[in-house]
């Protein structure tokens, strides 16, 4: 079995799945459970799987949990950061993290950069939105600034859309079109992915921010059919200030974009990126979205991966997918 590099799995120590329940996430984004996860039950699913490495992170709904609460999201971004690289230092063959950030506090985030960073984080993970406050907000560009001065790796993590509210209260909403009755992950996730990167396009934070590598998540969700029309829309209709060409765009996507293959990359999904992008086999990496997709359901689709992949490239660049790609990027 060719070896793998996991890119995408995630980690809920007890004292967080504890807080996530406290504040009201016992079905986050509409999913039926919270999985609880454990250190032993990770490296089982890594040993059945082959998987020589797990770079983990923390999911939906992040470590800003509460709307106003900004001394507990500094408080638990630190601990599932301490955590983590502890759990890296035990085992670093096995862990990597991408360390969590108390978004959208400026000062903190920040702050909390320098912490991780210093820690041996691997890079950091970083949600579409916080109450409401989206990536590429001018309100976030020091964070941005931070992130592309020490030239981070940053991994995207789609949440639960939000919107701000304009009946007097400050507090944002959810967004549900469908009044809740799909779970998130289900399409909102994959719109959220798409916004984030056209916004990082056209909010000028691509061209600002050289020096950030991006792990996109799902093979992009469904940002790969739009990017020709956003792109047209931006130089016809938005002006020179913000507009950004496609050749542009797939350069810059070439240089600072990968894209993990977490979720349900067959039979259509990973065609629409390489058809509509034209991403190479270089930007590509393995994710198995563990525990939120369960061992069994990650092992089924790692078997249908594994004959997918066999129909679109060479087993160089399977090699490549499965973990070269992965070890290049974290030189590991």
């Amino acid at each position: 079995m060719t070896p793998r590099i996991d890119v995408h799995s995630h980690y809920l120590p007890d004292f967080y799945w504890e807080a996530c329940v406290k504040h009201g996430y016992s079905k986050p984004d509409g999913m039926p459970a919270l999985p609880k996860w454990s250190v032993e039950g990770h490296l089982q699913l890594m040993d059945k799987l082959n998987i020589a490495k797990s770079y983990i992170s923390v999911s939906s709904p992040g470590t800003h949990l509460v709307y106003g609460d900004d001394a507990l999201a500094i408080k638990l971004s630190r601990d599932v950061n301490k955590f983590a690289a502890d759990l890296k230092r035990e085992k670093p063959d096995r862990f990597g993290f991408f360390a969590s950030l108390p978004m959208p506090l400026v000062e903190a985030s920040c702050k909390e950069i320098e912490k991780a960073i210093s820690e041996g984080c691997d890079g950091f993970v970083l949600h579409t939105n916080s109450h409401g406050v989206y990536l590429g907000n001018k309100q976030l560009d020091p964070i941005f600034d931070e992130l592309n001065r020490r030239k981070a790796i940053v991994f995207i993590h789609p949440t639960t859309p939000q919107l701000p509210c304009s009946n007097g209260y400050t507090q944002p909403v959810d967004a549900a079109p469908f009044g809740g009755t799909y779970p998130n992950p289900m399409l909102e996730f994959f719109f959220e992915t798409a916004r984030i990167i056209t916004n990082l396009f056209l909010s000028g934070t691509m061209k600002r921010c050289p020096n950030i590598t991006y792990i996109m998540p799902h093979l992009g969700g469904a940002f790969p059919p739009l990017l020709s029309r956003w792109a047209t829309f931006s130089q016809v209709i938005l002006g020179s200030d913000q507009a950004v060409s496609e050749k542009e765009a797939r350069e810059a996507m070439e240089k600072q974009f990968f894209f993990d293959m977490a979720g349900f990359p067959f039979p259509g999904q990973l065609r629409g990126l390489l058809a509509g992008v034209q991403i190479s086999p270089q930007r590509i990496m393995y994710g198995s979205d563990f525990p939120f997709t369960n061992l069994d359901a990650v092992s089924g689709l790692a078997k249908q991966m594994d004959g997918g992949v066999k129909e679109l490239f060479s087993q160089d660049e399977i090699e490549d997918i499965m973990h070269r790609n992965a070890k290049k990027l974290f030189k590991s």
